[in-house]
């Protein structure tokens, strides 16, 4: 009864599925080992037999026979007198093997023993389970939602491992309940201690090309590449695509006929919408296709500052910036040049904008008392002088400098 305790411990991990056969053994082994190295001093001597499928094992001490008046080292050597009470005609200098029982070590011993394997395990799957995600960084990966908390939503997989989904690697639409499933790709996996934290994100530009890679045939089969993925999670994104093959239309192909093929995508992505457009080599066509709706008339690009300045028609503008100016920053960072918006045809006598389009930056009641004196537009306005200004309505000189900027900052960048 004295190894009851390790043959619990051989059942309770012999069947672990992160551990084979060979490794559990090497592993009991090198625990037996130390508790040897810790009661005799060395290890050199001895022999262990482990059967951890029946949770069996055995230990045996090898030894020399020496005279009884001889003996200088205990662990390695027995007296003759000793060697015939178990074999009575060992002669000196013959090697006696001896089991030793696990009781002989002491119960003290047999528990830290145990507790010993127990650390061993847990160091074993911990390295594994690293290894493991390390090899799934940047691969899309499901798991249910166990806990949410404020800044951090636990995820468990179908192994049990925890996963942590952070709330800034969360789309800002993401509302997730327990039991919920969750995709998103493993960003990162970080040792905490002894422990792997498992980081995963659907805020990643990696996410979105996993995404097209999983949901369009041709994309998984290498038959259209994605060059390049850029996004502002939850809102939008650009994606260029590019073919070998000149039969397949790559913009087309991952569309789908009335955007059914990306649907899913964006669906997944919290309705963050997504262009799609053509990769080509050439700057300046592909600064156009990035700037998507709007209608690019020309681009005059500065190779050696990274810049390109982009002339759009004065109703183009708007499209080109985008809500929240996404637009014109996601096509910056497709194409790797900072972009500069020139706005076309605005001089003194042609284009104009009523003043009352400045209402979100002019007061409305400096706007009227421009008004009655007939100034009703932007270009009729810069167009004075500030102290004719200044005399002919009951704003301050401070007033209509301000107004003076904000419109210049609007027609002469």
């Amino acid at each position: 009864m004295e190894n009851i305790a390790l043959i619990e411990s051989f059942s309770e991990f012999k069947d672990d599925k992160l551990i084979d056969r060979v490794t559990l053994m090497a592993i009991l082994e090198d625990v037996f080992r130390n508790a040897l190295k810790k009661k005799y001093g060395s290890d050199d001597n001895f022999d262990i037999i482990i059967n951890p499928d029946k949770g069996d094992m055995e230990i045996w001490r090898r030894r020399i026979v020496v005279a009884d008046d001889d003996l200088d080292l205990e662990n390695e050597e027995i007296t003759l007198t000793d060697a015939r009470k178990i074999e009575p005609d060992f002669e000196i200098g013959e090697e006696v093997s001896e089991e030793v029982k696990l009781i002989d070590l002491g119960r003290r011993a047999i528990l830290a023993l145990r507790q010993n394997l127990i650390s061993k395990i847990h160091e074993h799957d911990n390295t594994n389970l690293y290894k493991q995600f390390k090899d799934l960084i940047g691969e899309i990966y499901t798991a249910e939602v166990h806990h949410v908390r404020p800044r951090v939503v636990i995820l468990i997989d179908d192994e049990g491992n925890e996963i942590v989904l952070p709330k800034e690697k969360q789309i800002p639409s993401d509302f997730f309940r327990k039991g919920d499933n969750v995709r998103g790709i493993i960003e990162s996996v970080e040792l905490k201690g002894n422990k792997p934290q498992i980081i995963m994100s659907r805020t990643a530009d990696k996410f979105l090309e996993k995404l097209f890679e999983q949901e369009i045939p041709e994309v998984f089969d290498g038959l259209i590449m994605i060059k390049k993925v850029v996004r502002i999670p939850g809102e939008k994104a650009k994606v260029a695509v590019d073919s070998y093959d000149d039969r397949i239309d790559p913009v087309g192909a991952c569309v789908g006929m009335k955007g059914s093929r990306i649907h899913g995508i964006v669906r997944e992505l919290g309705n963050e919408n997504i262009d799609v457009i053509n990769y080509t080599t050439n700057a300046s066509l592909l600064i156009t296709r990035a700037l998507s709706p709007a209608k690019v008339s020309s681009v005059k690009i500065d190779e050696e500052k990274k810049r390109a300045e982009v002339f759009l028609k004065l109703e183009e503008v708007s499209k080109a910036i985008g809500r929240g100016g996404h637009n014109i920053k996601l096509a910056g960072l497709l194409t790797g040049y900072e972009l500069d918006v020139i706005r076309e045809g605005i001089t003194a006598e042609e284009d104009d904008v009523e003043l009352t389009e400045f209402s979100d930056e002019i007061d409305g009641w400096v706007i009227d008392e421009f008004a009655k004196i007939g100034l009703d537009t932007a270009r009729s306005i810069l167009n004075q002088d500030v102290a004719d200004l200044v005399r002919r309505t009951d704003l301050e000189e401070e007033t209509i400098l301000e107004v003076i900027r904000i419109l210049k900052d609007e027609f002469e960048d």
